[in-house]
């Protein structure tokens, strides 16, 4: 009777664990008790068995593998970039990390540096591309945003290193609520910074802002939905940045096009999304990309989320082809939204 008193008394500790959420706020609709959840299309659950049988069909089709791919390296500026201190640039490192540097101040996004985008040294995506600059290449960094805790855009390994890069400043980790914990787990020197939808945070003369996507959260079995996920808005007295990190397309785009009126940059993803029935929820496909570019009102797009891990079922290269199509279908210009090769560095036209 007492084993199963304690059996009993250790679940119910598990189902609190589980379902609590701290930064609850009944006022916020997409809060849950438990968690966070996305307001404008609440899609059915991508839960293990609808996993599996995407695994499952995968096993039918021919999916390259990481050597089947060659993408070359841009890294004419980088000595530039490393020793910048006034000019505003923009550098894809590749997957969804990027430098910003912009009002002097060097910006990361998502950033990942690792072999592989898993919990697992030896198992899991595979890196294709190498990171474009390696984080002992890298300026010292003001500021990194994480747009959510997946492990393509939240690595451990280069979180701990980046903590320990910088020479002379101080290092801001600005990440969407629920999030603040899991890097104090880290015992880390460094500042983080949790942001709810809708909040803002200056560094200098640069306000960082948390806005909603359509995406999830999850590191392990029991913890989906347990801290937000995030698009973010850079935003000074004459330049706006969206970075819209992983998402699905949804209102919230247009909804942030009419709250800020343009964007000089946006920084989008237009790769990871087929097979569509399983990753639309939380996935654009480049058409969607363009809507996103239309939506919120975009001077400047720039390509991301693609051509560094094979983590779906279209081929690494694809993304690009659809863009070109989608831009053609939407009559966008080509030079308001380009892609770039890993590596490359641009000046931003301020």
């Amino acid at each position: 009777m007492k084993q199963i008193n304690l059996i009993l008394a250790i679940m119910s500790l598990l189902l609190v664990s589980c379902t609590s959420n701290p930064h609850y706020d009944a006022s916020k609709a997409h809060h849950t008790e438990s968690g966070f959840r996305n307001i404008y299309y609440e899609p059915e659950q991508r839960g293990f068995f609808a996993f599996l049988k995407w695994r499952w069909e995968r096993r039918s089709k021919n999916i390259l593998g990481p050597d089947e791919y060659t993408f070359s390296i841009d890294d004419s500026a980088h000595q530039y970039v490393r020793q910048n201190v006034s000019m505003p640039t923009l550098t894809w490192i590749g997957h969804a990390t990027f430098l910003i540097q912009l009002n002097g101040l060097n910006i990361l996004t998502d950033p990942h540096f690792s072999e592989r985008a898993s919990p697992l040294s030896w198992a899991g995506p595979l890196r294709v591309v190498p990171p474009a600059m390696e984080i002992n290449d890298l300026p010292d960094i003001d500021v990194v945003i994480i747009s959510h805790d997946h492990y393509d855009s939240l690595d451990i390994d280069s979180i701990i290193a980046l903590s320990n890069h910088n020479k002379q400043r101080e290092i801001n980790f600005i990440v969407p609520l629920g999030t603040k914990s899991w890097f104090d787990s880290l015992d880390i020197d460094s500042k983080v910074i949790e942001l709810d939808w809708g909040e803002g945070h200056n560094i200098q003369d640069t306000r960082f802002i948390a806005e909603p996507s359509q995406h999830w959260g999850k590191r392990s079995l029991f913890d989906a939905y347990k801290r937000l996920w995030a698009s973010w808005v850079i935003q000074s007295d004459d330049y706006r940045v969206f970075f819209a990190g992983d998402t699905g397309y949804s209102r919230h785009f247009s909804d942030i096009g009419d709250k800020y009126g343009a964007f000089n940059l946006a920084l989008l993803p237009i790769g990871a999304y087929e097979p569509r029935w399983f990753m639309k929820p939380y996935h654009v496909n480049p058409d969607e990309t363009v809507q996103i570019h239309l939506d919120i009102k975009s001077r400047y797009s720039v390509a991301m989320h693609w051509g560094t891990f094979i983590l779906t079922d279209e081929p690494l290269d694809e993304p690009p082809v659809k863009l070109q199509e989608a831009l053609k279908k939407y009559a966008v210009n080509d030079a308001a939204f380009e892609v770039y090769k890993h590596g490359e560095t641009k000046f931003l036209d301020k």
